[in-house]
């Protein structure tokens, strides 16, 4: 995408210098620091000096009349911008170039930026949420988590960003919550949530209902089944659902809800079985046979392998110590951006 049609979708963030001392323009060092992550940046010191490298090039996109701002001047505007116009401009940016298949998956999930921590305290490290579209590979949206909060609290944010009409979200045991299912159904899309202990009712009623169903299909050969084969490693899969979910009384709470299921697991590493059977529950607003929501299991961790650990092996996110005021969640919207920008091109 053009510097022309990211502009289009940042300019309307506020400038933080003091109106009459700008001497840099805002979207000149924002398309800087985007070039200069895109190119492996990890700093401000390093985009700094990727610009006076690369100033001619720069210059064919952005005039940065004044030349390349000290690195010092980018911090410190970088760290001011408005975090909610920020998510608001890139939300706004992948709606128009990037469209949604019908019925595709969109993963969501946190990640906790390790490097973000103030030394006084090294608990505190920025946690982000982001919108992964498992089709198209891109990040959607992104929204930092408040200090003094937690996820449940972020995830209506950042849905509030996303246009999901007719795709499956899918988010873990931490999103499973009635107000969550909720805002999805109420976004025109359906959700697939995972089911633990924090609904301890509702998942003995799901393994009430499922076990025995498990068990039903596999004598009659009716089980929908998978395997994975990686060096060393099998892992085997089976997947049962029910949509009898009426005889489930705290379904009722549940927006829309039409499928529950479960998926058994087992590994054989190096040759030698596992004793341990892993049980994984789902509660899902689509009307969902055994496979699809087990490709929407398996879909939901792209964001781990597709976006965490190539921002952290690619980007080196975690090794980033960018912290100072608002920088770190500016600074990894700028790691989105550069993500994006890389997984468009295809010379």
């Amino acid at each position: 995408m053009s510097n022309i049609q990211l502009f289009k979708y940042f300019e309307s963030i506020d400038d933080p210098h003091q109106q009459g001392k700008v001497v840099h323009k805002l979207f000149d060092i924002i398309f800087l620091a985007v070039s200069a992550v895109v190119s492996g940046c990890q700093g401000w010191e390093e985009i700094e000096d990727f610009g006076h490298d690369r100033l001619d090039w720069l210059r064919k996109y952005v005039l940065l009349e004044q030349g390349i701002p000290r690195h010092d001047t980018i911090a410190r505007v970088m760290s001011r911008i408005d975090m909610t116009q920020f998510q608001d401009s890139f939300s706004s940016w992948m709606k128009a170039c990037s469209k949604l298949t019908q019925g595709g998956v969109v993963a969501i999930d946190g990640k906790r930026l390790k490097g973000s921590f103030n030394q006084s305290d090294r608990r505190d490290a920025l946690y982000m949420i982001s919108a992964f579209a498992c089709e198209n590979g891109v990040v959607l949206a992104q929204c930092p988590v408040d200090k003094k909060s937690n996820e449940i609290k972020a995830l209506p944010e950042l849905l509030e960003l996303l246009e999901i009409k007719g795709c499956l979200v899918t988010i873990d045991a931490m999103g499973c919550q009635k107000s969550i299912a909720k805002k999805i159904v109420g976004k025109e899309a359906d959700y697939l949530l995972a089911v633990k202990a924090n609904h301890k009712r509702l998942l003995s009623q799901i393994e009430d209902v499922l076990l025995p169903e498990v068990a039903r299909q596999a004598s009659d050969g009716l089980l929908f089944n998978e395997a994975d084969y990686q060096k060393n490693r099998e892992e085997f899969r089976c997947c049962a659902v029910s949509h009898n979910v009426s005889g489930l009384s705290e379904t009722i709470h549940w927006e829309g809800v039409k499928t529950v299921g479960v998926i058994v697991s087992y590994r054989k590493e190096k040759g030698k079985l596992s004793n341990e059977l892993c049980y994984r529950y789902y509660i899902s607003s689509a009307n969902l046979t055994a496979e699809e929501l087990a490709r929407g299991a398996r879909q939901h961790w792209q964001i781990e392998n597709g976006l965490h650990w190539r921002l952290d092996v690619g980007f080196k996110e975690d090794e980033c110590r960018i912290r100072r005021e608002g920088a770190a969640p500016v600074f990894a919207g700028l790691r989105h951006i550069a993500f994006n920008q890389l997984k468009a091109e295809k010379s």
